[in-house]
């Protein structure tokens, strides 16, 4: 598909057969089945100062915690008790967590509750993601945001894309199997800029890949910015999925922060992945990445079985398989 091309579908040349032919594409490649992942948030701690994130450094108004690492492992136990195939172990920048103490989590995760082990912790060192994968981590999920160098730079102050890009090269080498992501509607993205994302995070060639909409966080530079359209993640989902038949491509809770249902919407254009929250409903709110994330005030097991009957309400099943790459196993 060529930029022009993506950029006709993104403002919306044939609405109607993109979303089928995104919706036919991932029932042809996954079925009914829908993987549920359960997300651990269990850090608000970040050293970064990213102008979009409610978790900014700068934000003095957030409410930080940290979970003791045999609080997050209870957790992951839940995960297996409720079902879920995969936990994704996640927290803002927070080196207060030393490499061995997420090595426990993997180990306990692996040894005990036997799911799969997603980390989403940023920017860690390379020898860290190696330890990780030894001990048996499955994936790793580092958002790009956006493939333009100086967007990138504007949103992101101190830190660079080339080394962004650098350490999904790493996980890759590691073993892992890699995610990453972008960011529509991020302020100062034109049409082009978000065709060009779109093919860039497809010729990663990665295993899974996500879009969610810009949502305007109050105590961040970007807080009066207009909120991102939901429609055009749509579009940006789609294209995602006709672009890479075989990746895990997730509904993200951005759009159901903009709009109560969204995210079940988006498991008609090409969505195949959702990941409901467990992190303690006493902490849950705090993890405040944007307005409306974890908005659902009720506890895990409530959370998991909400978005059970959402997957049923579209016409899916919600799968308790662990999930892999289909992309992975296509090449082999």
């Amino acid at each position: 598909m060529r930029q022009d091309e993506v950029m006709q579908l993104l403002a919306g040349a044939d609405d109607p057969g993109l979303f089928s032919a995104a919706e036919a594409l991932t029932r042809q490649t996954f079925g009914t089945e829908i993987y549920l992942r359960g997300v651990i948030e269990f850090s608000n701690y970040c050293q970064n100062n990213c102008r979009y994130c409610g978790l900014r450094l700068a934000n003095q108004n957030v409410h930080r915690y940290r979970m003791d690492v045999t609080d997050i492992v209870a957790c992951v136990r839940l995960a297996r008790e409720l079902s879920l195939g995969t936990v994704v172990i996640q927290s803002g920048d927070d080196f207060t967590y030393s490499r061995e103490d997420i090595g426990r989590i993997i180990t306990e995760a692996k040894t005990d509750a036997g799911v799969a082990v997603t980390l989403s912790l940023g920017d860690r060192p390379e020898s860290d993601f190696t330890y990780w994968r030894e001990l048996g981590a499955d994936r790793y999920l580092l958002k790009i945001e956006t493939f333009d160098a100086a967007l990138y730079a504007k949103a992101r102050p101190g830190l660079t894309l080339a080394d962004r890009l650098r350490r999904v090269e790493a996980l890759r080498e590691a073993g892992f199997e890699v995610g990453s992501g972008i960011i529509t509607d991020l302020p100062g993205m034109t049409p082009e800029i978000l065709a060009h994302d779109l093919l860039r995070l497809s010729d990663l060639d990665l295993d899974m890949l996500a879009v969610g909409p810009f949502v305007p966080h109050p105590e961040t530079p970007y807080g009066q910015e207009p909120a991102g359209s939901i429609l055009t993640a749509f579009r940006a989902m789609a294209i995602l999925r006709l672009l890479n038949p075989l990746a895990n491509i997730p509904s993200t809770s951005a759009l159901n922060a903009l709009r109560d249902g969204a995210r079940e919407q988006g498991l008609t254009v090409g969505a195949n992945v959702i990941m409901p929250s467990l992190t303690p409903e006493t902490v849950s709110s705090d993890y405040a990445i944007y307005p409306g994330k974890n908005a659902l005030r009720a506890d895990a097991r409530a959370r998991v079985e909400a978005t059970r009957q959402a997957i049923r309400r579209v016409g899916h099943e919600p799968s308790t398989a662990i999930g892999g790459s289909k992309r992975r196993c296509h090449h082999v």
